[in-house]
């Protein structure tokens, strides 16, 4: 396993494949061609940088189902307007 240059996002990715997907290490070493000293220090290093992406992935969902709410409810009240507005005829 030579020494290489890696991108911090190639180190942060392989941190997520150990943290977030549940590989072993040593998958993940023989895979990137890595050693697997090397990612337990990209581990300390980024781990907490990872599950901030995390975090903000939870915030994104919850936005999201928020968003489906407040839209579904002002459908609700332009189609009650649509009704009041023919009965006020």
């Amino acid at each position: 396993m030579g020494r290489g240059n890696f991108s911090d996002e190639f180190k942060r990715d392989a941190v997520r494949q150990i943290t977030e997907r549940g590989y072993p290490v040593s998958a993940v070493s023989q895979r990137l061609g890595v050693s697997a000293h090397r990612l337990y220090e990209w581990r300390k290093k980024y781990a907490s940088d990872v599950s901030r992406g995390g975090d903000q992935a939870d915030e994104i969902r919850q936005l999201k189902r928020e968003l489906a709410r407040v839209t579904e409810e002002r459908d609700i009240l332009k189609q009650a307007a649509v009704y009041f507005a023919k009965d006020a005829k």
